[in-house]
């Protein structure tokens, strides 16, 4: 009985311990494996964007070129900074959770280590008589003969579970002090890594604004550079719309080829959900904004965003599709248009491409080549449902 007993406490103290390890994890896995792919993608971008402005300086010393990645550079180092900071808090809350647990832990094992040292000194002065069996012999009646003989049953039974309960309650401890043992470590390295990540933010702030007072004496060059980009982007728009209008309208013609309403409803199922056209990091979003340096003056409307990548990357299709245009367009280079149901989407700046019109492709598959040029590598990318041009980011996941 007192065996049963003591298995028993022994049991519900590793399932107490189970659920103290569950609650007591600062993260769950799903949850660090989450931040740790966010803290990936945002170092892939940091290195990315040092990249290309290092080849900024090398090749095309373009200063606003440089000014735009350095403000990317930034955000994204921030971002990083931001998402250490709150990994350091989560590992502080599970620190000082486990040493709450520690301490609980260590106090169960020194009250079972005096209990069981209590044992060992009752079954010492036990045997001290010539014999348990004489003593039980020596009984005045049958009772108390089963009395004593349960005794020393009783005694040898818990002496046996006391010990095995303080084995497991000290294997317990360990396995907590070295768990906070391991929490303290990463806590470490992540406190260093945010250092050397604020010192880097701080030398790439003072880049910027130097750069920024440079820029702001160079108004008139930059104004003229805004004029050349005008005409390109309103050259690339006319043509999107002149291609987008001439593939609507030849639905209704002999030639034309009627409209894949079945592609046309997984397009827009998976919005929100396309792969990105290119491995990077958008560098210009879509939409309307003021230069980054002359806050009152007004740049071209963005009807994509341009991406920047590593220099040779290939350019993937977001959706299975027909390639209806590939065509040159002045300031954009190749162009790539493919068509899915009643949606388009234009892949821009490339330098060579893999495929021709009338070709289908599939989700994923290699259309060509970004083109780069002075440093910078750049893929242009738009999307379209009708003759509407859409943000891109909404649909790519």
């Amino acid at each position: 009985m007192g065996r049963s007993r003591g298995i028993f406490s022994v049991g519900r103290w590793l399932t107490a311990l189970l659920l103290t390890a569950l609650t007591l994890c600062p993260l769950s896995a799903q949850d660090t494996s989450k931040q740790e792919r966010k803290k990936q993608d945002l170092q892939k971008q940091i290195a990315l964007l040092e990249s290309q402005i290092k080849k900024n300086e090398e090749q095309s010393k373009d200063a606003l070129e440089k000014f735009n990645l350095t403000g990317k550079l930034i955000a994204s180092r921030k971002a990083l900074l931001s998402q250490t900071d709150g990994r350091i808090r989560a590992l502080d809350g599970g620190i000082a959770r486990r040493q709450q647990s520690a301490r609980a832990m260590k106090n169960r094992v020194d009250t079972l280590d005096k209990y069981y040292s209590r044992l060992l000194v009752s079954a010492y002065k036990s045997r001290k008589m010539s014999s348990w069996y004489v003593y039980i012999l020596s009984s005045g009646s049958l009772g108390q003969a089963y009395r004593r003989y349960s005794y020393f049953r009783n005694l040898s039974d818990n002496l046996q579970a006391q010990a095995l309960e303080l084995k497991d309650a000290r294997a317990a401890l360990q396995v907590e002090t070295d768990s906070l043992a391991a929490l303290k470590s990463q806590q470490q390295k992540l406190r260093r890594q945010q250092a050397d990540d604020l010192a880097r933010l701080k030398k790439e702030e003072a880049s910027y604004q130097s750069q920024l007072q440079a820029l702001k004496k160079n108004k008139k060059k930059y104004t003229a550079e805004i004029a050349r980009k005008r005409k390109e982007v309103e050259r690339l728009d006319k043509e999107i719309e002149r291609i987008v209008s001439q593939a609507i309208k030849g639905n209704g013609s002999k030639k034309g080829k009627p409209v894949d309403y079945v592609l046309d409803g997984e397009f827009a199922k998976n919005k929100g959900k396309l792969p990105w056209p290119v491995d990077g990091t958008v560098v210009e979003k879509y939409g309307q904004y003021y230069h980054p340096v002359f806050s009152n003056v007004k740049l071209p409307f963005n009807k994509g965003i341009n991406i920047a990548t590593a220099e040779g990357a290939r350019v993937k299709a977001v959706f299975d599709g027909e390639v209806t245009q590939v065509v040159v367009i002045p300031g954009y280079n190749l162009c790539v248009m493919l068509r899915h149901g009643n949606y388009f989407t234009f892949y821009c700046k490339m330098k060579s491409t893999l495929v021709k019109v009338g070709a289908k492709v599939k989700t994923g598959q290699a259309l060509g080549v970004v083109d780069t040029s002075a440093g910078s590598t750049r893929l242009h990318f738009e999307l379209w449902k009708g003759q509407q041009h859409q943000d891109p980011e909404v649909w790519l996941r």
